[in-house]
């Protein structure tokens, strides 16, 4: 199969790699129909990390179950699925409390794992035509069937959740009002989940122009950083 294999600083290369198969009776096999580029894929091409030649990019991915492990009840051929990008068992300690992100089995020796990405175990990327999903029932999210809403569903795999847990780990409560600190993807995805969730004012943080319109475009108050102190600015807008 084709794959995104990275092989230094600023150079990466699409390869024919081998196709992935059934490992365990958990796994199954998909077939990518999306695949996103997130930032923190850029942290490895530039080189800011321990990143060896040879890894597939890609944690933020969805498609259709081609293959299924003996082991999988909850999913079938043909079932259309997207992945959280982090890799958990479901079963030890830290899932069972809902910490999935630091599963302690997934990665020995780590707390956590990931598709495609420098220490995070051994679990190629989906910016391939295929992926081996481990502990399927627990690390696939089965979708409508069809192919409507794929932009939308895609988000699924890492911005919208990572700016809704944001959102969450900042103890917000509706009704109140919130500032957002970035209005990359995630930032918005963090504002739009704190109007989801009620928030009485929202206040995004950013320089550039074309995100801060953005941010204007989906109810929120753009505060741009370079004209002056942010809380200074909000402060103003709310009377001091």
């Amino acid at each position: 199969m084709r794959a995104v294999v990275y092989e230094g600083p600023f150079k990466v290369s699409v390869q024919d790699v081998p196709r992935p198969t059934i490992e365990h009776p958990d796994d199954i096999i998909v077939k990518v129909t999306t695949t996103c580029i997130c930032g923190s894929d850029l942290h490895m091409y530039e080189g800011r990390t321990a990143a060896q030649p040879g890894i597939i990019f890609g944690h933020e991915n969805m498609g259709i179950v081609d293959e299924i492990g003996s082991a999988v009840t909850l999913l079938k051929k043909g079932d259309r699925v997207v992945m959280p990008f982090n890799v958990a068992c479901g079963r030890c300690s830290n899932c069972e409390e809902g910490k999935s992100a630091f599963c302690t089995y997934v990665n020995p020796g780590f707390a956590g794992g990931a598709y495609g990405y420098v220490a995070m175990g051994p679990y190629p990327g989906g910016q391939a035509e295929y992926l081996r999903v481990p502990f399927a029932d627990f690390n696939a999210l089965k979708l409508p069937h069809g192919y409507e809403h794929e932009e939308d569903f895609a988000l699924l795999a890492d911005i919208f959740p990572t700016g809704w847990h944001g959102v969450q780990l900042s103890g917000f409560q509706p009704g109140e009002s919130i500032v957002i600190f970035g209005a990359g993807p995630v930032g918005l995805m963090a504002a739009y989940s704190a109007q989801i969730r009620g928030a009485s004012e929202i206040y995004v943080v950013d320089r550039i122009p074309e995100r801060l319109d953005k941010a204007q475009n989906i109810g929120c108050t753009p505060i741009d950083f370079s004209k002056g102190d942010a809380a200074d600015q909000i402060l103003n807008l709310r009377g001091g």
